[in-house]
Protein backbone atom coordinates (compact mmCIF):
# COMPACT_ATOMS: atom_id res chain seq x y z
CA UNK A 1 0.00 0.00 0.00
CA UNK A 2 1.47 3.22 -1.07
CA UNK A 3 0.71 6.56 0.41
CA UNK A 4 0.73 9.65 -1.65
CA UNK A 5 2.26 12.65 -0.06
CA UNK A 6 0.75 15.91 -1.05
CA UNK A 7 3.15 18.77 -1.23
CA UNK A 8 2.82 21.22 1.65
CA UNK A 9 1.28 24.43 0.37
CA UNK A 10 3.78 27.24 0.29
CA UNK A 11 3.21 29.91 2.86
CA UNK A 12 2.35 33.19 1.29
CA UNK A 13 5.07 35.72 1.73
CA UNK A 14 4.18 38.84 3.62
CA UNK A 15 5.04 42.08 1.96
CA UNK A 16 7.88 43.92 3.68
CA UNK A 17 7.01 47.18 5.39
CA UNK A 18 9.11 49.07 2.88
CA UNK A 19 7.25 47.73 -0.18
CA UNK A 20 3.88 46.78 1.25
CA UNK A 21 0.80 48.77 0.43
CA UNK A 22 -1.37 50.93 2.62
CA UNK A 23 -1.08 51.33 6.37
CA UNK A 24 2.28 49.62 6.90
CA UNK A 25 4.09 52.10 4.69
CA UNK A 26 2.26 55.03 6.32
CA UNK A 27 3.90 54.17 9.63
CA UNK A 28 7.43 54.59 8.33
CA UNK A 29 7.66 58.38 8.61
CA UNK A 30 6.54 58.33 12.25
CA UNK A 31 9.06 55.61 13.01
CA UNK A 32 11.80 57.63 11.41
CA UNK A 33 10.74 60.83 13.12
CA UNK A 34 11.00 59.31 16.60
CA UNK A 35 13.85 56.91 15.85
CA UNK A 36 16.46 59.03 17.67
CA UNK A 37 14.35 59.98 20.70
CA UNK A 38 14.79 58.49 24.13
CA UNK A 39 13.40 58.75 27.63
CA UNK A 40 15.28 61.95 28.47
CA UNK A 41 13.93 63.62 25.33
CA UNK A 42 10.32 62.78 26.13
CA UNK A 43 10.68 63.66 29.81
CA UNK A 44 11.95 67.15 29.00
CA UNK A 45 9.42 67.62 26.20
CA UNK A 46 6.49 66.38 28.29
CA UNK A 47 7.20 68.56 31.34
CA UNK A 48 7.79 71.59 29.12
CA UNK A 49 4.48 71.18 27.28
CA UNK A 50 2.64 70.64 30.55
CA UNK A 51 4.09 73.84 32.02
CA UNK A 52 3.15 75.80 28.89
CA UNK A 53 -0.45 74.52 28.98
CA UNK A 54 -0.67 75.17 32.72
CA UNK A 55 0.71 78.66 32.11
CA UNK A 56 -1.93 79.38 29.48
CA UNK A 57 -4.66 78.38 31.94
CA UNK A 58 -3.23 80.62 34.65
CA UNK A 59 -2.73 83.54 32.25
CA UNK A 60 -6.38 83.21 31.24
CA UNK A 61 -7.42 83.21 34.88
CA UNK A 62 -5.16 86.04 36.06
CA UNK A 63 -5.27 88.46 33.12
CA UNK A 64 -8.98 88.98 32.48
CA UNK A 65 -9.31 92.13 34.60
CA UNK A 66 -5.95 93.56 33.52
CA UNK A 67 -6.85 92.90 29.91
CA UNK A 68 -10.28 94.49 30.22
CA UNK A 69 -8.82 97.55 31.97
CA UNK A 70 -6.37 97.96 29.08
CA UNK A 71 -9.24 97.93 26.52
CA UNK A 72 -8.17 94.54 25.16
CA UNK A 73 -11.32 92.66 26.12
CA UNK A 74 -11.40 89.98 28.77
CA UNK A 75 -9.35 87.54 26.67
CA UNK A 76 -6.94 89.88 24.88
CA UNK A 77 -3.79 88.97 26.81
CA UNK A 78 -4.68 85.30 26.87
CA UNK A 79 -5.18 85.28 23.09
CA UNK A 80 -1.82 86.98 22.62
CA UNK A 81 -0.09 84.48 24.90
CA UNK A 82 -1.78 81.61 23.08
CA UNK A 83 -0.55 82.98 19.76
CA UNK A 84 3.03 83.05 21.01
CA UNK A 85 2.66 79.49 22.33
CA UNK A 86 1.48 78.40 18.89
CA UNK A 87 4.60 80.00 17.42
CA UNK A 88 7.01 78.84 20.12
CA UNK A 89 6.12 75.14 20.31
CA UNK A 90 6.71 74.40 16.59
CA UNK A 91 9.90 76.49 16.80
CA UNK A 92 11.05 74.31 19.71
CA UNK A 93 10.31 71.12 17.77
CA UNK A 94 12.10 72.50 14.71
CA UNK A 95 15.15 73.39 16.81
CA UNK A 96 15.14 69.88 18.26
CA UNK A 97 15.74 68.44 14.76
CA UNK A 98 18.88 70.48 14.06
CA UNK A 99 22.34 68.94 14.57
CA UNK A 100 24.90 70.13 17.10
CA UNK A 101 27.09 71.53 14.35
CA UNK A 102 24.39 74.01 13.39
CA UNK A 103 24.51 75.66 16.82
CA UNK A 104 28.31 75.78 16.74
CA UNK A 105 28.31 77.52 13.37
CA UNK A 106 25.76 80.08 14.53
CA UNK A 107 27.47 80.93 17.85
CA UNK A 108 29.11 84.15 16.64
CA UNK A 109 26.34 85.27 14.24
CA UNK A 110 23.67 84.74 16.92
CA UNK A 111 25.63 86.83 19.41
CA UNK A 112 26.08 89.66 16.90
CA UNK A 113 22.40 89.58 15.92
CA UNK A 114 21.30 89.58 19.57
CA UNK A 115 23.62 92.49 20.37
CA UNK A 116 22.29 94.42 17.38
CA UNK A 117 18.70 93.90 18.50
CA UNK A 118 19.58 95.00 22.04
CA UNK A 119 21.07 98.22 20.66
CA UNK A 120 17.69 99.04 19.08
CA UNK A 121 16.22 99.75 22.52
CA UNK A 122 18.24 102.99 22.57
CA UNK A 123 16.99 104.14 19.15
CA UNK A 124 14.32 106.88 19.46
CA UNK A 125 11.00 105.76 18.09
CA UNK A 126 11.89 102.06 18.40
CA UNK A 127 12.97 101.66 22.02
CA UNK A 128 10.16 101.50 24.59
CA UNK A 129 10.39 102.46 28.26
CA UNK A 130 8.27 100.24 30.52
CA UNK A 131 8.35 100.30 34.31
CA UNK A 132 11.40 102.57 34.27
CA UNK A 133 13.38 100.12 32.10
CA UNK A 134 14.40 100.66 28.50
CA UNK A 135 14.50 97.03 27.44
CA UNK A 136 11.78 96.74 24.79
CA UNK A 137 11.49 97.53 21.10
CA UNK A 138 8.37 98.26 19.11
CA UNK A 139 8.14 98.11 15.33
CA UNK A 140 4.67 98.66 13.93
CA UNK A 141 2.32 96.84 16.25
CA UNK A 142 4.91 94.27 17.28
CA UNK A 143 6.82 94.55 20.56
CA UNK A 144 9.68 92.35 21.76
CA UNK A 145 12.30 92.12 24.50
CA UNK A 146 15.66 91.54 22.76
CA UNK A 147 17.47 90.63 25.99
CA UNK A 148 15.64 87.28 26.04
CA UNK A 149 17.31 86.29 22.79
CA UNK A 150 20.64 87.69 24.00
CA UNK A 151 20.45 85.07 26.77
CA UNK A 152 20.27 82.25 24.20
CA UNK A 153 23.06 83.73 22.08
CA UNK A 154 25.27 84.18 25.14
CA UNK A 155 24.70 80.58 26.26
CA UNK A 156 25.59 79.11 22.86
CA UNK A 157 28.59 81.39 22.33
CA UNK A 158 30.14 80.91 25.79
CA UNK A 159 29.57 77.14 25.54
CA UNK A 160 31.32 77.09 22.17
CA UNK A 161 34.27 79.07 23.55
CA UNK A 162 34.62 76.84 26.63
CA UNK A 163 34.34 73.64 24.59
CA UNK A 164 37.20 74.75 22.34
CA UNK A 165 39.39 75.64 25.36
CA UNK A 166 38.89 72.57 27.52
CA UNK A 167 42.64 71.97 27.84
CA UNK A 168 43.44 75.61 28.66
CA UNK A 169 40.87 76.49 31.34
CA UNK A 170 43.47 76.20 34.09
CA UNK A 171 44.96 79.49 32.85
CA UNK A 172 42.81 82.43 33.90
CA UNK A 173 43.81 84.37 30.78
CA UNK A 174 42.05 81.88 28.53
CA UNK A 175 38.98 82.09 30.76
CA UNK A 176 38.96 85.89 30.67
CA UNK A 177 39.64 86.34 26.96
CA UNK A 178 37.43 86.76 25.08
CA UNK A 179 34.62 85.56 27.38
CA UNK A 180 34.80 88.35 29.98
CA UNK A 181 34.73 91.39 27.65
CA UNK A 182 32.11 89.96 25.29
CA UNK A 183 29.83 88.76 28.08
CA UNK A 184 30.37 92.00 29.97
CA UNK A 185 29.32 94.00 26.91
CA UNK A 186 26.15 91.92 26.47
CA UNK A 187 25.18 92.26 30.14
CA UNK A 188 26.21 95.92 30.16
CA UNK A 189 23.78 96.76 27.36
CA UNK A 190 20.96 95.35 29.47
CA UNK A 191 22.14 97.24 32.56
CA UNK A 192 22.31 100.52 30.66
CA UNK A 193 18.64 100.01 29.85
CA UNK A 194 17.94 99.73 33.58
CA UNK A 195 16.75 96.11 33.63
CA UNK A 196 18.53 94.87 36.76
CA UNK A 197 16.48 91.66 36.97
CA UNK A 198 17.39 90.44 33.49
CA UNK A 199 21.03 91.41 33.99
CA UNK A 200 21.12 89.47 37.28
CA UNK A 201 19.75 86.37 35.54
CA UNK A 202 22.34 86.71 32.77
CA UNK A 203 25.15 86.93 35.36
CA UNK A 204 23.87 83.76 37.03
CA UNK A 205 23.75 82.05 33.61
CA UNK A 206 27.34 83.10 32.88
CA UNK A 207 28.68 81.71 36.15
CA UNK A 208 26.69 78.53 35.63
CA UNK A 209 28.28 78.08 32.21
CA UNK A 210 31.75 78.66 33.62
CA UNK A 211 31.18 76.20 36.47
CA UNK A 212 29.82 73.40 34.28
CA UNK A 213 32.42 74.23 31.64
CA UNK A 214 35.22 73.23 34.01
CA UNK A 215 36.59 76.60 35.16
CA UNK A 216 38.43 76.38 38.47
CA UNK A 217 36.54 77.43 41.60
CA UNK A 218 39.14 79.98 42.69
CA UNK A 219 38.72 81.81 39.39
CA UNK A 220 34.95 81.76 39.86
CA UNK A 221 35.32 83.07 43.41
CA UNK A 222 37.26 86.09 42.18
CA UNK A 223 34.59 86.74 39.56
CA UNK A 224 31.77 86.48 42.12
CA UNK A 225 33.54 88.96 44.41
CA UNK A 226 34.00 91.41 41.56
CA UNK A 227 30.36 91.13 40.47
CA UNK A 228 29.26 91.62 44.08
CA UNK A 229 31.14 94.93 44.32
CA UNK A 230 29.73 96.14 41.00
CA UNK A 231 26.19 95.12 42.01
CA UNK A 232 26.49 97.10 45.25
CA UNK A 233 27.67 100.21 43.42
CA UNK A 234 24.98 99.83 40.76
CA UNK A 235 22.20 99.50 43.36
CA UNK A 236 23.36 102.68 45.08
CA UNK A 237 23.27 104.63 41.82
CA UNK A 238 19.45 104.53 41.63
CA UNK A 239 17.09 105.70 44.38
CA UNK A 240 14.35 103.28 43.29
CA UNK A 241 16.62 100.26 43.66
CA UNK A 242 17.95 101.54 46.98
CA UNK A 243 14.41 101.93 48.33
CA UNK A 244 13.41 98.44 47.24
CA UNK A 245 16.47 96.89 48.87
CA UNK A 246 15.93 98.84 52.11
CA UNK A 247 12.29 97.76 52.27
CA UNK A 248 13.33 94.16 51.65
CA UNK A 249 15.90 94.33 54.46
CA UNK A 250 13.95 96.39 57.00
CA UNK A 251 10.33 95.61 56.16
CA UNK A 252 7.46 97.90 55.19
CA UNK A 253 6.11 100.84 57.14
CA UNK A 254 2.77 102.64 56.95
CA UNK A 255 4.35 105.39 54.87
CA UNK A 256 5.65 102.88 52.30
CA UNK A 257 2.37 100.99 51.87
CA UNK A 258 1.16 102.89 48.82
CA UNK A 259 4.65 102.98 47.30
CA UNK A 260 7.18 100.21 46.84
CA UNK A 261 5.45 98.02 49.44
CA UNK A 262 2.19 97.79 47.53
CA UNK A 263 3.16 94.95 45.21
CA UNK A 264 4.99 92.65 47.69
CA UNK A 265 2.35 93.21 50.39
CA UNK A 266 -0.57 92.30 48.12
CA UNK A 267 1.37 89.27 46.89
CA UNK A 268 1.72 88.08 50.50
CA UNK A 269 -1.99 88.62 51.12
CA UNK A 270 -2.88 86.68 47.97
CA UNK A 271 -0.72 83.74 49.03
CA UNK A 272 -2.13 83.81 52.55
CA UNK A 273 -5.71 83.91 51.28
CA UNK A 274 -5.20 80.74 49.27
CA UNK A 275 -4.79 78.45 52.27
CA UNK A 276 -4.24 74.77 51.58
CA UNK A 277 -6.51 74.25 48.57
CA UNK A 278 -7.10 77.79 47.28
CA UNK A 279 -10.21 79.74 46.40
CA UNK A 280 -10.69 77.92 43.12
CA UNK A 281 -9.57 78.63 39.58
CA UNK A 282 -10.73 82.10 38.49
CA UNK A 283 -11.73 83.25 41.99
CA UNK A 284 -8.72 85.42 42.79
CA UNK A 285 -9.36 88.77 44.45
CA UNK A 286 -5.85 90.15 43.94
CA UNK A 287 -6.21 90.04 40.15
CA UNK A 288 -8.90 92.74 40.34
CA UNK A 289 -6.18 95.37 39.85
CA UNK A 290 -4.96 95.00 43.43
CA UNK A 291 -1.76 93.19 42.45
CA UNK A 292 0.30 94.82 39.67
CA UNK A 293 1.71 92.40 37.05
CA UNK A 294 -0.63 89.66 38.26
CA UNK A 295 -0.36 87.72 34.99
CA UNK A 296 3.39 88.17 34.49
CA UNK A 297 5.95 88.73 37.25
CA UNK A 298 3.56 87.90 40.10
CA UNK A 299 1.56 85.07 38.58
CA UNK A 300 2.87 82.70 41.27
CA UNK A 301 0.91 84.71 43.84
CA UNK A 302 -2.28 84.13 41.83
CA UNK A 303 -1.44 80.42 41.62
CA UNK A 304 -1.13 80.32 45.40
CA UNK A 305 -4.39 82.22 45.89
CA UNK A 306 -6.49 80.18 43.47
CA UNK A 307 -4.89 76.74 43.83
CA UNK A 308 -3.56 77.05 47.36
CA UNK A 309 -0.41 75.62 48.87
CA UNK A 310 -1.01 72.33 47.03
CA UNK A 311 -1.03 74.07 43.66
CA UNK A 312 2.09 76.08 44.51
CA UNK A 313 3.92 72.90 45.56
CA UNK A 314 2.89 71.18 42.31
CA UNK A 315 4.51 74.03 40.35
CA UNK A 316 7.69 73.66 42.39
CA UNK A 317 7.71 69.89 41.78
CA UNK A 318 7.31 70.42 38.04
CA UNK A 319 10.39 72.63 37.95
CA UNK A 320 12.28 70.04 40.00
CA UNK A 321 11.34 67.38 37.44
CA UNK A 322 12.43 69.76 34.68
CA UNK A 323 15.80 70.13 36.41
CA UNK A 324 16.11 66.34 36.67
CA UNK A 325 15.49 66.06 32.92
CA UNK A 326 18.27 68.58 32.24
CA UNK A 327 20.67 66.77 34.58
CA UNK A 328 19.97 63.41 32.93
CA UNK A 329 20.77 64.89 29.53
CA UNK A 330 23.99 66.40 30.88
CA UNK A 331 25.05 63.06 32.35
CA UNK A 332 24.42 61.15 29.11
CA UNK A 333 26.09 63.68 26.78
CA UNK A 334 29.60 62.89 25.59
CA UNK A 335 30.02 66.22 23.77
CA UNK A 336 31.35 69.02 25.99
CA UNK A 337 29.55 71.66 23.91
CA UNK A 338 26.20 69.91 24.41
CA UNK A 339 26.81 69.53 28.14
CA UNK A 340 27.69 73.19 28.63
CA UNK A 341 24.75 74.48 26.57
CA UNK A 342 22.36 72.19 28.44
CA UNK A 343 23.71 73.38 31.77
CA UNK A 344 23.32 77.00 30.67
CA UNK A 345 19.69 76.52 29.66
CA UNK A 346 19.06 74.65 32.93
CA UNK A 347 20.56 77.47 35.02
CA UNK A 348 18.54 79.99 33.00
CA UNK A 349 15.13 78.31 33.30
CA UNK A 350 15.45 76.83 36.80
CA UNK A 351 17.45 79.78 38.19
CA UNK A 352 14.99 82.34 36.85
CA UNK A 353 12.08 80.33 38.25
CA UNK A 354 13.80 80.33 41.65
CA UNK A 355 14.37 84.11 41.46
CA UNK A 356 10.76 84.79 40.46
CA UNK A 357 9.29 82.62 43.21
CA UNK A 358 11.76 84.01 45.77
CA UNK A 359 10.70 87.56 44.87
CA UNK A 360 7.01 86.71 45.26
CA UNK A 361 7.70 85.07 48.63
CA UNK A 362 9.76 88.07 49.77
CA UNK A 363 13.04 86.13 49.97
CA UNK A 364 14.62 88.47 47.39
CA UNK A 365 13.94 92.15 46.60
CA UNK A 366 11.69 92.96 43.67
CA UNK A 367 13.63 92.33 40.45
CA UNK A 368 10.95 92.04 37.78
CA UNK A 369 11.63 88.70 36.09
CA UNK A 370 8.84 86.42 34.77
CA UNK A 371 8.21 82.82 35.75
CA UNK A 372 9.54 80.76 32.80
CA UNK A 373 6.96 78.98 30.62
CA UNK A 374 4.09 80.19 32.83
CA UNK A 375 4.06 84.01 33.05
CA UNK A 376 2.49 86.15 30.35
CA UNK A 377 5.10 87.46 27.94
CA UNK A 378 5.47 86.35 24.36
CA UNK A 379 9.18 87.05 23.85
CA UNK A 380 10.14 85.26 27.07
CA UNK A 381 7.98 82.24 26.18
CA UNK A 382 9.43 81.90 22.68
CA UNK A 383 12.98 82.32 23.98
CA UNK A 384 12.45 79.68 26.69
CA UNK A 385 11.00 77.22 24.19
CA UNK A 386 13.82 77.86 21.73
CA UNK A 387 16.41 77.25 24.44
CA UNK A 388 14.72 74.00 25.44
CA UNK A 389 14.52 73.03 21.76
CA UNK A 390 18.31 73.34 21.52
CA UNK A 391 18.66 71.00 24.50
CA UNK A 392 16.20 68.57 22.90
CA UNK A 393 18.42 68.48 19.79
CA UNK A 394 21.26 67.26 22.02
CA UNK A 395 19.00 64.80 23.83
CA UNK A 396 18.13 63.16 20.51
CA UNK A 397 21.78 62.27 19.98
CA UNK A 398 22.27 60.59 23.35
CA UNK A 399 21.86 56.89 23.92
CA UNK A 400 21.69 54.78 26.99
CA UNK A 401 24.73 52.63 27.53
CA UNK A 402 24.25 49.15 26.05
CA UNK A 403 23.67 46.43 28.55
CA UNK A 404 26.61 44.12 29.22
CA UNK A 405 26.12 40.61 27.83
CA UNK A 406 25.10 38.08 30.45
CA UNK A 407 27.61 35.27 30.83
CA UNK A 408 26.11 31.77 30.44
CA UNK A 409 27.20 28.60 32.12
CA UNK A 410 28.13 25.53 29.97
CA UNK A 411 24.85 23.84 30.97
CA UNK A 412 22.82 26.89 29.89
CA UNK A 413 24.64 27.08 26.55
CA UNK A 414 23.99 23.35 25.99
CA UNK A 415 20.26 23.76 26.67
CA UNK A 416 20.10 26.78 24.36
CA UNK A 417 21.79 24.87 21.51
CA UNK A 418 19.47 21.88 22.04
CA UNK A 419 16.43 24.16 21.84
CA UNK A 420 17.75 25.69 18.63
CA UNK A 421 18.21 22.22 17.06
CA UNK A 422 14.62 21.26 17.97
CA UNK A 423 13.26 24.46 16.43
CA UNK A 424 15.29 23.90 13.23
CA UNK A 425 13.92 20.35 12.82
CA UNK A 426 10.36 21.54 13.29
Amino acid sequence: MTTTRHPRPRQQERPSPQTGPGPSSARIPLRRIFAAENGNYFLLLGVTLFLVIFGLVMVLSSSTIESYSADQGFFGRFARQGMFAVIGIPLMLLASRLPSGFWRRWAWPALLIGGGLQLLVFVPGIGIVSGGNRNWIGIGGFTAQPSEFVKIALIVWVAWMLSTKQDMLGDWKHVMLPIAPVSGAAIGLVLVGGDLGTAAVMIVILFGLLYFGGVRLRHLAVGVAGVGVLAYLFSKANSSRTSRIEIWLNGCTAEDYSGYCWQPEHANWALAAGGWFGKGLGNSVAKWNWLPAASSDYIFAIIGEELGLIGAIVVLVLFVVLAIAFIRIIRTSIDSFARIVTSGVMVWVIGQAFVNIAVVLGVLPVLGVPLPLISAGGTALIANLLGIGIVLSFARGTRAAPEAPVEQSPAERSRMLAAQRVRSRA
